[in-house]
């Protein structure tokens, strides 16, 4: 499929209201072009509209999106449902150009009713994400030049060149720079490079390795976004950030550890990702730079690596993560990746990991749990996790995104809150006084 197609913006681009008002113009061209079926005509929209809502809450109360609706994700649904109804009737009815309306009606009103729904989640900005696929150019890897000076102050000794970039830049892992996978069949990684970075002497910046959501791949939009952001305001500064992939495909949960049926996930996460950028990247290599980070499946596996990990992670970030790897299919987690050992399951809880560790462990590291004030399957985990890191240690900080649920919303609001949190930590930003 054609990469410009694949990496176009859904979210942050017009293309939502193009559909939408070339629905309702095709919608109300279909009623008034023979009003005297004026009611049947709109009876047959209303009807459909309602019944895609009332499918759509049964759905929900059955937890079938794991959580419940975005606000906007049911009412896009049953709208474009109901458009489409009447270009159905269209389609059914003459003259020809009545019918090439209602066909045109159909496709722009499901269009809009997908994209509505996806833009209501907030989280995959193109179609490459939605697939699961990596639509982004090969990375070209800047030379292992990074100045040397001490990491913790980097805030103050760095002075950006007049021709440093006013962004940072993403690309993909793929190729000649392809990160070793080992026995994992993991998707292409993403790189992010802040402006620093992509300079002719860079600094050693510290890394951030992160994971995305399930469905989901390792898109970098949303933390590229937030990373920019921070960038912008800190000299060009913000971690050297790698979005690596969990799930090797989305309908898969291999639930963040190593198994016979999935493969090595852990193993690639936790040992090759790391060897490979210490090795291709101009990073600290003091490991306390170093952090661990993911959105809700995602979070969940950084919340068990930052626990299982410390020498490897300093640091921590779960963004809505769920409370432990497979809550929301336990007994299937336990049978496909666990092989039906249910005290293996239990020991790979992110809380039980911290609790089993000697005291002093976590002891520098910090860890950081968000959520959206409106996730109710998700939120109580987070902070039954903040409370069990900071009794093991960690030093905690806590984010609630207000008026959000499990979506973008939250998980933007969350980047924006604990990238400057993290950032005096890793010697971007002066300590808070």
């Amino acid at each position: 499929m054609n990469k410009f197609l694949l990496s176009f913006e859904l979210i942050d681009s017009p293309l939502l209201t193009v559909c939408a008002v070339v629905a309702v113009l095709g919608l109300v061209a279909v009623i008034v072009w023979r009003p005297r079926r004026l009611v049947t005509t709109l009876v047959i929209g209303v009807a459909a509209g309602i019944a895609m809502f009332v499918v759509a809450k049964i759905l929900e109360a059955m937890d079938t999106f794991q959580g419940p609706l975005p606000s906007g994700a049911i009412w896009w649904a049953s709208g474009a449902v109901a458009a489409a109804a009447v270009g159905v009737v269209g389609l059914f009815r003459r003259p020809w150009p009545r019918r090439a309306i209602g066909a045109v009606t159909v496709i722009a009103a499901l269009l809009a009713g997908s994209l509505g729904v996806n833009t209501s989640y907030g989280v995959t900005h193109n179609l490459a994400a939605i697939l699961g696929v990596q639509a982004l150019d090969p990375a070209s890897l800047p030379q292992a030049t990074a100045s040397a000076g001490d990491p913790a102050t980097l805030y103050q000794s760095w002075q950006p060149p007049a021709d440093m970039p006013a962004k940072g830049s993403v690309s993909a892992l793929t190729g000649s720079s392809k990160i070793p996978t080992g026995q994992y069949a993991a998707r292409d990684a993403s790189l992010y490079l802040p402006p620093a970075a992509q300079v002719a002497d860079p600094p050693a910046l510290p890394l951030l390795v992160f994971m995305m959501g399930q469905p989901g791949s390792p898109d970098p939009t949303a933390l590229a976004k937030a990373l920019d952001a921070f960038a912008a305001q800190n000299k060009g500064l913000a971690p050297i950030a790698i979005v690596v992939d969990q799930l090797t495909a989305p309908e898969r949960d291999p639930a963040c550890v190593d198994s016979a049926k999935f493969g090595a996930v852990s193993t690639y996460i936790n040992q090759l990702v790391p060897q490979w950028a210490s090795a291709h990247l101009n990073i600290v290599q003091d490991h306390r730079y170093w952090t661990i980070g993911g959105f809700s499946n995602g979070g969940s596996c950084a919340a068990l690596y930052g626990s299982k990990y410390p020498g490897t992670w300093g640091q921590m970030l779960d963004v809505m993560g769920n409370e432990f790897p497979g809550s929301e299919h336990v007994s299937q987690t336990v049978s496909d990746v666990y092989n039906g050992d249910a005290n293996a399951f239990q020991a790979n809880k992110p809380s039980v990991v911290m609790a089993a560790a000697p005291a002093g462990t976590f002891s520098g590291h910090t860890a950081i749990f968000t959520w959206g004030s409106l996730d109710t399957t998700y939120g109580p985990g987070q902070q039954a996790n903040a409370d069990a890191a900071k009794a093991a240690g960690f030093t905690v900080l806590t984010h609630v995104v207000e008026g959000a649920g499990h979506t973008g919303e939250a998980l933007d609001g969350s980047l924006a809150f604990a990238i400057p949190a993290l950032a005096p930590t890793l010697g971007l930003a002066a300590p808070s006084s």
